[in-house]
């Protein structure tokens, strides 16, 4: 990485509604859809605003290579952590939105499972009147391969998988996100994400060493705010979201909502239950 720079990029995108009413429809969970004029509901940007590569600049793993704007860095894994994000002003559907983007940080460290590199990004959206509207840091981690394929998780049969809306709700306090590889294909394709980690069975679990697709971290703390939208929840004024253990397509999960001073605690567990901790966290700081 010695002669790799970071730099500063800069955009000017529509903020269109076709990708919003595809998140919409994805969803299926009965709220209207957001059209023109109207505000974008929280992380729905990951999705209004997707960023595609050309197909001659994908590496071997689906994501653009590195070396340009993100360092390139050689280790094959790569995972959306989770990050932090500050909504200034609403971003309104079928405007124009202003980004910047740049690498804050590159940090080598060894974990439990070998090597990892941490690449911290920062993103600014700007409103069609030049104001502030959302400040965001994602936080990039790249680890080494399994060196065998893991096959200690217990996945549902192609069966128990099939298409359905994600999201049920099952007490006052709680619902279930069901996932299937139609719905992974569409999310990857509704955010310009091709990493083949989520829905290239063979690499996924070939290359890469998973028992099978790996759900979004970006699908999983979407759901998890939109839990909150579903239950009616307070406008958000702060977000923090983190991956903490991968849910493969097909798991069970369930996602809990609890008020905490200030806000809302979100989590959702996989397979393992609660006894094992959550999969993925979100905290919101409410108005």
């Amino acid at each position: 990485m010695s002669t790799w720079q970071p730099h500063l990029e800069t955009s000017t995108e529509l903020l269109d509604p076709a990708p919003v009413a595809a998140l919409a429809a994805l969803l299926d969970d009965g709220l209207p859809v957001p059209g023109p004029g109207d505000t974008l509901p929280p992380l729905w940007h990951w999705v209004a605003l997707p960023r595609w590569a050309a197909s001659g600049e994908l590496g071997p793993d689906g994501h653009p290579r590195r070396g340009s704007f993100l360092p390139p860095v050689e280790l094959p894994r790569r995972m959306f952590a989770g990050g932090e994000i500050r909504f200034h002003a609403p971003l309104l559907v079928g405007s124009t939105v202003r980004r910047e983007t740049e690498v804050v940080s590159v940090t080598e460290k060894n974990g439990r499972s070998g090597a990892l590199v941490v690449v911290d990004v920062q993103i600014r959206l700007f409103d069609d009147t030049g104001k502030l509207a959302i400040e965001e840091s994602q936080n990039l981690i790249y680890r080494e391969a399994a060196p065998t394929p893991n096959r200690a998780a217990e996945l549902p049969s192609a069966e128990d998988t099939l298409p359905g809306p994600p999201l049920r709700r099952v007490a006052d306090d709680a619902w279930e996100l069901r996932t299937d590889p139609a719905l992974l294909a569409r999310f990857s394709a509704a955010t310009a994400n091709a990493h083949r980690i989520h829905y290239d069975w063979p690499y996924a679990t070939g290359v890469e060493g998973y028992p099978g697709l790996v759900v979004h971290g970006p699908l999983q703390a979407i759901a998890l705010a939109e839990v909150h939208r579903l239950m009616g929840g307070a406008p958000i004024r702060e977000l923090r979201h983190r991956g903490r253990a991968p849910l493969f397509c097909g798991q069970p999960a369930r996602l809990l909502a609890t008020a905490v001073p200030d806000g809302v605690a979100l989590e959702l567990f996989g397979p393992g239950g609660e006894s094992a901790g959550p999969n993925a966290t979100v905290d919101l700081t409410t108005e």
